[in-house]
């Protein structure tokens, strides 16, 4: 018989440091490179501090719920997410707009998006989708963030090459440690450097503040719509391409119906869009979360309890966030997404009969386009199917020719020996 565990040990399976550091840096990521927008969205719907700090508490509980609950039901590291773009689209269209009627159109935005998991239209479409394509669509997204590690070099070399120095250090003598002590070296550094502004930090907890929804449809059609269409295409759909990329066969229906629901219930609250992650769930996906691919979930765990936190203090953790180096923010998110950015290019490139159009899709995504206020995911998708079918069409007329003059056709004919 063997010895039951001891507590050390509990704790260590329970919170490997590897993992907690997955989530603290996926959520320090995702709120500081957008907590401003959201509360320049909320401002521009007339709201007070007050009803700033419930937004702020109501996203933290819904992130909670979802990133701990999804990754518990499923073993997998499903991390959730403000929608950004969302959030960008609110700051320049609530202006004007009662705050009632906002709450409405997030309500809306959230049952669509609860009817899209419940139908499962969303998930036929992206099992439709080529893995090659999926992988060049998250290498896409999450390029800047890699060049942004040494774009930070020109006016914060002091900060970002000692997070990246001792990243490559730890990566040979520690490896499941390398992102944590790139961080702890990227905190010392701005300690030194001088970066932090801590005037700026105010201690505060967060009060939930309920809103009456009013439906105008005016504001449905206007706000809701909208707010519904960029959560899902520049959102949801690379969020389930960061899973698939990595390795998770997550069913999508059920991930879209809770995010659904959980923002249904708390936009009156100011949740105004939760959906799958991306950036930071590539964070939790890769191997410097846990060396053990089933273990990984632990990740999206902890990134839910740092949300939580984040959620009931509220202001507090916003403008500890806003005070600390944006160079420390982008350096360590680019050493911490270092090995899933290598990882999806290896998959999009793998089959060269599929490589033109994944090549298309990643050129497409990383140029950060923005059309009919939909993000470049979405274009960049659009644009590797359709240069996929293009290809494919050829192949079947060269075959029906009797000589294959597809994309991995005759060397001979392609050198033009």
């Amino acid at each position: 018989m063997s010895s039951p565990a001891s507590p050390l040990a509990r704790i260590r399976a329970l919170a490997p440091p590897s993992a907690v550091a997955a989530g603290l840096i996926a959520v320090t990521v995702g709120v500081t490179s957008s907590a401003a927008l959201v509360f320049t969205a909320a401002r521009a719907a007339g709201a007070d501090a007050r009803e700033i700090s419930s937004w702020m508490l109501a996203l933290g509980v819904g992130l909670a719920v979802t990133c701990a609950g999804l990754s518990l039901r499923f073993r997998a590291p499903v991390v959730t997410a403000w929608s950004t773009p969302g959030a960008a689209l609110l700051a320049t269209s609530l202006s004007g707009v009662p705050m009632g009627k906002a709450i409405g159109a997030f309500v809306f935005s959230a049952v669509l998006i609860l009817v899209s998991g419940l139908t499962g239209w969303f998930a036929r479409v992206m099992d439709r989708i080529p893995v090659p394509l999926a992988a060049a669509l998250l290498g896409g997204v999450l390029l800047r963030f890699g060049t942004g590690l040494f774009a930070q070099m020109h006016g914060s070399f002091a900060i970002a090459f000692p997070v990246f120095a001792l990243y490559l250090l730890a990566r040979r003598l520690l490896p499941r440690y390398a992102v944590l002590v790139a961080l702890a070296g990227g905190v010392l550094a701005s300690v030194v450097a001088g970066g932090w502004h801590l005037d700026r930090v105010q201690l505060a907890w967060a009060q939930p503040v309920f809103t009456a929804p009013e439906f105008d449809w005016k504001v449905l059609v206007s706000v809701g719509v909208p707010l519904f269409v960029v959560t899902m295409a520049s959102q949801n759909l690379p969020g389930v391409a960061v899973l698939r990329g990595s390795g998770y066969e997550v069913p999508v229906s059920p991930l879209l119906t809770w995010t659904g629901a959980v923002q249904a219930v708390l936009a009156p609250f100011g949740a105004f869009g939760i959906n799958l992650a991306a950036i930071t769930a590539a964070i939790c996906t890769g191997e410097e979360a846990h060396p053990e691919r089933g273990r990984r979930y632990l990740a999206a765990v902890w990134a839910g309890v740092f949300y939580l936190c984040m959620g009931l203090l509220g202001a507090t953790v916003a403008s500890l966030l806003t005070a600390m180096p944006q160079a420390l923010v982008l350096a360590v998110a680019g050493v911490g997404l270092l090995a899933t950015i290598e990882a999806s290019l290896t998959s999009a490139l793998s089959d060269p009969r599929s490589r033109e159009a994944a090549v298309v899709t990643f050129l497409a995504t990383a140029s950060g386009v923005t059309l009919l206020g939909i993000g470049s995911a979405f274009w960049g998708l659009l644009a590797g199917v359709l240069t996929s079918a293009v290809s494919s069409l050829g192949r079947r007329r060269g075959t029906a020719g009797g000589q294959d003059v597809g994309a991995s056709g005759p060397v001979e004919a392609r050198s033009g020996a």
